[in-house]
């Protein structure tokens, strides 16, 4: 059996793409529940009820298909957003659909969160739950610098540049507005994986006010 190395999907059979999403959603599963490096290929073939050589057919090794696991959430997490920001009736309702899209969807999708945070976040041992964890001080990035990764706060950028250029905000630097609402997002997030009894709900009302808080005019 060769592994289908390079294979696109237009390339691929019907049969072809469902077990290719079959290994995902397992690999989503997995790294979940178990955390990213307890998640091996041979758990994968298991979870699936395929062999390994099946998984190394569709998938010629766990970083690629990992990485195939991350990219369909944060395709699924980015498609989520701009849907409802594209449904908002201005910049100010932009801004507050877009800060509450993003707590919606890892609201309803607690296993896709837990893939973003295993493989792109330390957090001082993932769903392990460390004490360092627990204490809320252990998230950081693994690689500095991707705290805007696939442009989610650069998103978030130009709906702030908008808005100030269209006069409905007052002046500021949306970069740094930016990169300051993302971090109070992922914060919560954060603490709510570990935390599961904070209320949600209320916490996006909090950080829809703290936003608008630093980007609205002042009297």
């Amino acid at each position: 059996m060769t592994p289908r190395r390079g294979a696109g999907p237009d390339a691929l059979t019907f049969t072809e793409r469902a077990r290719r999403q079959q290994l995902i959603d397992a690999t989503i599963d997995l790294i979940s529940t178990r955390g990213y490096p307890a998640t091996s290929l041979s758990a994968i073939a298991e979870r699936a009820g395929l062999s390994k050589a099946a998984v190394l057919y569709h998938f010629s090794s766990k970083d690629n298909l990992t990485r195939a696991a991350l990219e369909q959430v944060m395709d699924q997490f980015g498609a989520y957003v701009t849907e409802r920001v594209a449904q908002a009736a201005g910049p100010r309702d932009a801004i507050v659909a877009y800060v509450r899209a993003m707590i919606g969807y890892q609201q309803a999708h607690r296993r896709q969160v837990r893939v973003i945070t295993e493989m792109l976040l330390d957090d001082g041992g993932g769903t392990s739950r460390s004490s360092e964890a627990e204490s809320g001080g252990g998230t950081r990035l693994k690689t500095p610098g991707s705290h805007d990764t696939r442009g989610r706060w650069q998103a978030l950028a130009d709906l702030l540049e908008e808005g100030r250029r269209a006069g409905a905000l007052r002046e500021f630097d949306t970069r740094t507005v930016a990169l300051a609402v993302g971090g109070a997002i992922d914060g919560v997030i954060a603490h709510w994986l570990v935390h599961p009894e904070l209320d949600l709900d209320a916490a996006a009302a909090e950080l829809e006010e703290f936003t608008l808080n630093a980007i609205e005019r002042r009297a």
